[in-house]
């Protein structure tokens, strides 16, 4: 069930991945949290939003008189403001389907930030722009003649997660975790209790409790 904008607005201000990836386990969803090598551009930002997916396929030539970008072109122009494009590439190291212009494009359409496993480049403007950026690695290279887009908002597995448009997707320091939107009312609720069940344990052990006593006490850890 979908969260309302309240819960949401909660959410955003208090959740971080870890809580979020913890909350899951517990949910028995133990498959949330993408592979470690997808990482920020800019570890300082924080990414939160729905996700709209693009499925990539490699490639080894162009078409004559083909747009190899018309599906990521139709993809980037109808984001909804607060959705994320997340690019499923199979962690190709020929596919870099994101850079600068995609970046421009995308915030002018109210887009809060960008997911693939594949690579990225242009990063020196996107880190100036503050757009958040996952990434599976730093590369020069165009999409064309390398890989395309093949379908837009169907199911696909980006770093090791299922993801459908739609769901949620948070971003950190520490990664990325996806909230399939049947559970998210749920998990985000939990998450949040969690949160405040850390801050207790967090206040006692800084008032100089043992951390056995803690844990006995609100088992969290």
């Amino acid at each position: 069930m979908r969260a309302d904008d309240a819960l949401l607005a909660r959410a955003r201000e208090r959740l971080f991945t870890a809580v979020l990836s913890d909350t899951l386990d517990g949910m028995g969803h133990t498959n949330q949290a993408f592979r470690p090598n997808v990482r920020p551009l800019d570890e300082a930002l924080v990414m939160f939003g729905r996700a709209r997916t693009g499925l990539y396929s490699e490639v080894y030539s162009v078409t004559p008189g083909e747009n190899p970008y018309e599906l990521e072109i139709a993809l980037i122009d109808d984001l909804a403001p607060g959705e994320i494009p997340v690019l499923a590439c199979q962690g190709s190291p020929r596919i870099a389907p994101w850079g600068e212009l995609l970046t421009t494009a995308s915030m002018a359409r109210g887009a809060v930030g960008c997911v693939t496993d594949g690579l990225v480049r242009d990063i020196k403007q996107i880190r100036a722009l503050g757009f958040p950026v996952f990434h599976g690695g730093i590369g020069p290279l165009d999409s064309k003649g390398r890989g395309k887009v093949i379908a837009i908002d169907v199911p696909v597995s980006c770093a090791g997660v299922h993801i459908r448009s739609g769901d949620l997707v948070v971003g950190d320091a520490d990664g990325i975790v996806v909230i399939p939107v049947e559970i998210e009312q749920q998990c985000l609720e939990l998450a949040l209790e969690k949160v405040e069940g850390e801050d207790r344990t967090r206040a006692e052990l800084q008032a100089g409790m043992k951390l056995a006593d803690v844990f006995a006490r609100h088992g969290i850890l």
